[in-house]
């Protein structure tokens, strides 16, 4: 890799990625920023985070209270996931910004900054704060009508952590993190390792995938009791209530999250997946560019879930109004978790090796050449 001038850019030359940039100072920007995340995550914790008053009845909640809802509600599982990918991870990703940059910036390194560095850019697809807090305006989007809403201190306050967190990653580089800690960053084995297992294990969590995706559209993802009549909602069923509304433009974000992107990222990776196994020899360039497109969009289908949690937690107003989750709320979750893993078990280098046959023609004309 050369060196670079500041905001000057390396791409690849065969399939256009942009392997690395470099920004002047990066490491005194992620510093003050994550600081910055971080003191607005926790600013975020002790306050309101929404409130909600509907007939003479008034609920509110902060971030922590929601969860512990969703546990009393016997949604345990919803209420880790909601805690994994909208607190703990992001937390832990500007912690360990900061472990491996304030030191640095000190004259000294960290202990153990290439295992923390691995686990860093491991972990940062499963940070989900932009995507729950689109969930949060969803979810209000489709109550406002029935009910006052009011945004507490605690809401404001990860909205400006989200904003914070966002730009901070920004900055986080992969390639230029790891030479701040190694003289030269020794590219990796482009010789993808046991191939079968690969593709084996895609089509295993593609297969998961769609039997998932069955109970997630079947069953009710959320159940609205008023005055003791239980409405339930499927998801595809919540579109159309949007839709009806005249909440047009939230119906369309909600239908391409929960409906659209789901089942297009399925077919994507299946033909990506059987491509690589029938060691097809075209549409490189295209194949590459829909799978970078699957690893970008799958998490966004998540909006749905969260959507549900928000509801769950903040509409508790006994017999006059009251949201449970229903079961295709985990079902969906784990729709999207198995893709997400589905295209992260996927080996994308398989696009580009060439069948053993080729190879060896190839080396004989080279000998021949030499000769």
């Amino acid at each position: 890799m050369p060196s670079l001038c500041h905001k000057q850019a390396a791409v690849c030359p065969r399939c256009g990625l942009q392997l690395t940039v470099y920004h002047r100072n990066a490491s005194q920007r992620i510093i003050a920023l994550a600081t910055t995340s971080l003191i607005f995550l926790l600013a975020s914790l002790p306050f309101k985070f929404l409130s909600f008053s509907a007939s003479g009845q008034y609920q509110s909640i902060d971030i922590l209270g929601s969860l512990w809802i969703l546990v009393e509600k016997d949604y345990g599982l919803l209420a880790l996931i909601q805690a994994i990918a909208v607190l703990i991870l992001p937390a832990f990703v500007l912690v360990s910004l900061l472990y491996l940059l304030v030191p640095l910036s000190m004259g000294f390194r960290p202990a153990k900054a290439k295992g923390v560095i691995k686990m860093l850019f491991k972990l940062l697809p499963w940070t989900m704060a932009e995507i729950f807090l689109i969930g949060v305006l969803v979810s209000l989007i489709k109550i406002v009508s029935m009910a006052d809403i009011g945004l507490g201190l605690s809401f404001y306050a990860y909205l400006l952590f989200t904003i914070s967190m966002t730009i901070t990653l920004l900055h986080v580089d992969k390639y230029q993190l790891n030479l701040l800690f190694h003289d030269e960053v020794v590219a990796e084995d482009h010789t993808p390792v046991n191939p079968t297992h690969s593709i084996q294990t895609t089509w295993a969590l593609l297969f998961t995938s769609v039997l998932l995706y069955i109970p997630a559209n079947i069953l009710p993802i959320m159940h609205t009791n008023i005055l003791g009549s239980d409405e339930p909602s499927t998801i595809l069923g919540g579109v159309i209530l949007l839709w009806k509304m005249g909440s047009y433009p939230i119906a369309i974000i909600i239908f391409i999250a929960s409906v659209f992107v789901p089942v297009a990222k399925i077919i994507i990776l299946f033909w990506l997946n059987y491509s690589v196994q029938a060691k097809q020899q075209h549409a490189h360039s295209e194949r590459i560019f829909w799978y970078r497109v699957t690893e970008f969009v799958g998490r966004w289908s998540m909006i749905d879930v969260f959507v549900v949690a928000v509801l769950v937690s903040l509409i508790q107003l006994g017999n006059i109004m009251s949201i449970l989750p229903g079961h295709a709320a985990l079902a969906f979750c784990g729709v999207v978790i198995c893709t997400m893993l589905a295209a992260m078990s996927f080996d994308s280098r398989l696009i580009w090796c060439e069948p053993e046959k080729n190879k060896k023609t190839l080396k004989n004309k080279k000998v021949e050449k030499t000769r």
